[in-house]
């Protein structure tokens, strides 16, 4: 098994069985749980109760948790997947939560003094450039 797809799996709370890349994919095409925006939102902003909004908006939240199986959409379980990757690659390299968000939360000048949370969260390619400026702190680049 993939050691990075299987700790990003474990910030969505996925079962053992969806934790190959493939998998994951496959995952994220029928439709990431909601319950993966919940356990995501209580690792990074276990105090900002607005952290889901990032990803859906408040009354399409609010109306798909009274859902039998309340499910993210392709592009929601996307960008999730993406901050998800952001948080573990954070985790592996700070060993520690606060730490990890005090990074995330912090304004980076290679951001153009934009929060890494808020970049991140944006798009797909914002977290790639959040994961990169994360590698290059990790194994010695300009950071």
């Amino acid at each position: 098994m993939n050691v990075a797809a299987s700790s990003f799996a474990d910030s969505l709370g996925l079962k053992v069985a969806q934790r190959s890349p493939l998998a994951m994919a496959n995952s994220i095409k029928a439709g990431l749980p909601l319950s993966s925006l919940e356990r995501l939102s209580k690792a990074i902003a276990p105090d900002d109760a607005s952290f889901p909004y990032r990803f859906v908006p408040r009354a399409t939240l609010t109306r798909r948790k009274s859902a039998r199986e309340p499910k993210l959409t392709i592009d929601e379980g996307n960008r999730v997947a993406a901050v998800a990757k952001v948080w573990e690659f954070a985790m592996d390299i700070y060993r520690d939560e606060e730490k990890a968000r005090e990074f995330l939360y912090r304004r980076h000048p290679m951001l153009e003094n934009q929060r890494p949370i808020d970049v991140a969260t944006d798009t797909g390619v914002g977290a790639d450039l959040v994961i990169n400026l994360l590698g290059r702190a990790a194994y010695g680049g300009a950071a």
